[in-house]
Parts: C-alpha cells; structure tokens; sequence
C-alpha cells in the first residue's frame, strides 16, 4: 500500500539501469492480497518478537516444497508489525553484529544474492508441503467472522490478539490441506 501511487516519475528515475524491473513492480493494498499466490512466506527482522514462528537460515529455504515464495521486509525506520509477520512461515534474521539492524535496500541486497545461490544446489528430497496462504486466510476470515457471530469478544485489541495467534499456529503446524477442510467443514456443521 504505497504512500506515493507507483510507478511514479521519481521512482523511475531513481531506478536507473533498472527502470524495466521498475516498471513491472505489482503494488497490492494489504499483504494478505501481496501474498496470495505463496507458497511460503519469510518475515525479515532483527529484533526478537514474541511468536512461536519458527527461524529460517537461506540455505534451509530449498528443504521447503514451495514454487511461490514471498519475502517481507518492513520500512526503513520501523520494520515490520508484529501483525505484518504474523502472516509469515518463517521468521529469517540476517547475521550482523550485534544484532544490529541492515539498511533495507542493503537486506534486500544480501537476501536476494543468497537466493540466487540457492538455484544451483541441489534441492532436498524431503521437501515438506505447506498450506498456501489465501487458504490459511480464507479459513482465518471464517473463523473470525463466525467467533464475531458468536460474539466471543468484542474488545478490538483482544480480537486482534487471537487472530495473529491462530494465524501463527496455522502457520507454523504444519496442518495439510486436507486437516484445513475438516476443521472447516465441523465449523460450518457447528455453525448452522
């Protein structure tokens, strides 16, 4: 959700030798719509957040089954929201010193070049498959609605609370498509 409308004449030109990357930039209003089409999404952040999401290293990235991968970085002075990284699989934190924060365009740089290393290793046979995102928050969306039906609570910050932590748990359970219908369709039974 850009602050300034893209592509913008400013952008283009800042962009240099790269302004036919530049011009093929999507822009999205919300990363549930950024990251619809993954199969895997990775948080970038240094600092230490209280989730149960697990760490990533780049390397482990080719043990994961997935075709459309996602990466977040946050703004150049805050980061990403503890919501933001709640639609994460993974957390990947990049080794500095003392665990010190990167410029973005520099962690872009370095994260992108270790992704391009990746292409030539061998990928693991023992790939694990992952619930695509626009399943989780299709499922998510449900449950929530349905509890806000029920009136489970009706205090905003609590509301909120719940959902990036069962967006977590979805996340990082390693739940399949086909435990994701069942818990669908007992929900839909319950809610009739």
């Amino acid at each position: 959700n850009p602050r300034n409308p893209w592509p913008n004449e400013k952008g283009l030109s800042s962009s240099k030798h790269f302004s036919s990357i530049a011009k093929r930039v999507k822009t999205f209003s919300s990363i549930p719509k950024a990251v619809k089409k993954s199969d895997l999404i990775i948080a970038t952040t240094v600092r230490s957040r209280d989730f149960n999401i697990p760490q990533i290293k780049i390397q482990d990235i080719k043990t994961i089954n997935a075709k459309n991968i996602s990466i977040l970085f946050g703004q150049e002075n805050n980061g990403l929201s503890n919501q933001e990284i709640s639609y994460s699989n993974y957390i990947l934190t990049l080794p500095t010193l003392n665990k010190r924060s990167l410029n973005l365009s520099h962690s872009i740089s370095v994260v992108a070049y270790e992704l391009s290393q990746l292409e030539t290793l061998k990928p693991d046979q023992n790939k694990v498959d992952l619930l695509k995102s626009d399943q989780i928050e299709n499922f998510l969306n449900f449950l929530m609605k349905t509890l806000k039906n029920k009136e489970f609570t009706t205090i905003p910050s609590k509301r909120l609370k719940l959902e990036i932590s069962i967006r977590n748990f979805l996340k990082t359970s390693k739940i399949d498509e086909k435990s994701l219908k069942t818990a669908y369709g007992i929900l839909k039974f319950i809610t009739k």
